[in-house]
């Protein structure tokens, strides 16, 4: 992305912002509410259209007008809601609105067995998640595994490129915390692109290569995390030095400072 521009009204979402991405990397973007990062990642996702700015992916410019030409071109998201159907279980959810049929005797079926033998291996290679029963409710399911729902459904897409997760630790325990981050670098183990929208500076360089920080709508900077600090970070964050007596704990309760 560069230079990429979006304003509504007289309000300047975000200002000339670039981003890059790497294959096979995970970026976090992190920064206050207002910041603009939900915009950001709404342009590159096809819901908004930047006034200013181009969009690049391989190289290959692209226009996105809707969701439908982002996930044309690879680009695909996993939202704080997840957006399941807690009704239904895990292979339909993966399949919805792109559910395969059999014929029988020239009547139209839902393959139910590919739905759940697609699942299931899309489950294993991409997450490594195995579901001991496939056919319960998504509801019934622990926070982890609907997670891995979630990333299943948005990595079929052919050819995915790149992944966006919002906030994908939110309202999860220290175990599924765990777990979710476990998923987040399988995806990226496979050579897609993710990034990684989070409140928490703990999950974020717990998983993250890379932290862009945005503020004000503008980028304010980006950091490796093999070489920065949360403290670093956080300072970045709300436009201050953070003093050298800062406890390691801190950025981890960013979210409760909203």
């Amino acid at each position: 992305m560069r230079g990429i521009t979006k304003s509504f009204g007289g309000l300047r979402a975000v200002t000339d912002v670039d981003l890059t991405l790497h294959e096979g990397q995970i970026l976090a973007i992190v920064g206050d509410n207002g910041a603009g990062k939900s915009t950001l990642i709404k342009i590159l996702t096809g819901v908004y259209q930047p006034d200013a700015g181009e969009i690049f992916i391989c190289g290959a410019k692209v226009e996105m007008s809707s969701r439908r030409d982002s996930i044309r071109v690879g680009v695909n998201a996993v939202y704080q809601n997840l957006g399941l159907v807690d009704a239904l279980p895990a292979p339909a959810n993966v399949f919805l609105g792109n559910e395969p049929v059999r014929r029988i005797l020239g009547i139209p079926f839902l393959d139910n067995r590919r739905m759940r033998e697609e699942t299931e291996r899309i489950l294993i290679e991409n997450t490594g998640v195995k579901l001991e029963d496939a056919t319960v409710p998504t509801l019934n399911l622990s926070g982890g595994q609907r997670q891995a729902v979630a990333i299943a459904r948005a990595v079929l897409v052919a050819d995915l490129k790149v992944l966006v997760m919002d906030e994908p630790t939110a309202a999860l325990g220290p175990e599924e915390t765990r777990n979710t981050l476990a998923l987040i670098r399988a995806v990226r183990d496979r050579g897609i692109a993710v990034i990684v929208i989070s409140h928490n500076l703990e999950h974020v360089f717990a998983v993250a290569d890379r932290v862009m920080v945005m503020r004000g709508g503008r980028k304010i900077g980006e950091v490796d995390t093999a070489t920065s600090s949360g403290t670093e970070v956080l300072g970045m964050i709300v436009g201050s030095a953070v003093g050298a007596g800062a406890h390691a704990t801190t950025p981890s309760t960013l979210g409760a400072q909203q």
